[in-house]
């Protein structure tokens, strides 16, 4: 993956909602917005079976929602200087630049396995 930003706690399998982690390991690109927040999106299939039934034994929802995006809607000039830091609640933050490459090269349902 180009350079990229992971959530603002980015080390670790995500465990919960709220907890700031990208989840780890074997996922799909399940589908795609154009008019996202950011600059593209393209959604994670997070959480899987085993990431439910693990936050279902801690009693505590897996939350959702993880992408990988381009930069938020009129901050894509910043360019690689936001990915300095983790700004993202757990999703993968890339440039514009990057992310249209990425939108353009992979069609939905393709695997992706997301790696520390």
């Amino acid at each position: 993956m180009p350079d990229c930003t992971w959530g603002g706690d980015p080390v670790g399998h995500k465990q919960e909602e709220g907890d700031q982690r990208t989840p780890e390991g074997d996922y799909v690109l399940d589908w795609r917005n154009p008019n996202s927040m950011a600059h593209l999106s393209l959604h994670v299939s997070y959480p899987n079976e085993d990431d439910r039934a693990h936050a279902e034994a801690r009693g505590v929802s897996p939350g959702g929602m993880i992408m990988i995006h381009g930069q938020m809607n009129g901050f894509g000039w910043l360019g690689r200087l936001l990915q300095r830091w983790d700004w993202t609640d757990g999703c993968i933050a890339v440039t514009n630049v990057a992310m249209e490459e990425i939108w353009h090269a992979v069609p939905n349902g393709t695997p992706i396995r997301i790696e520390p």
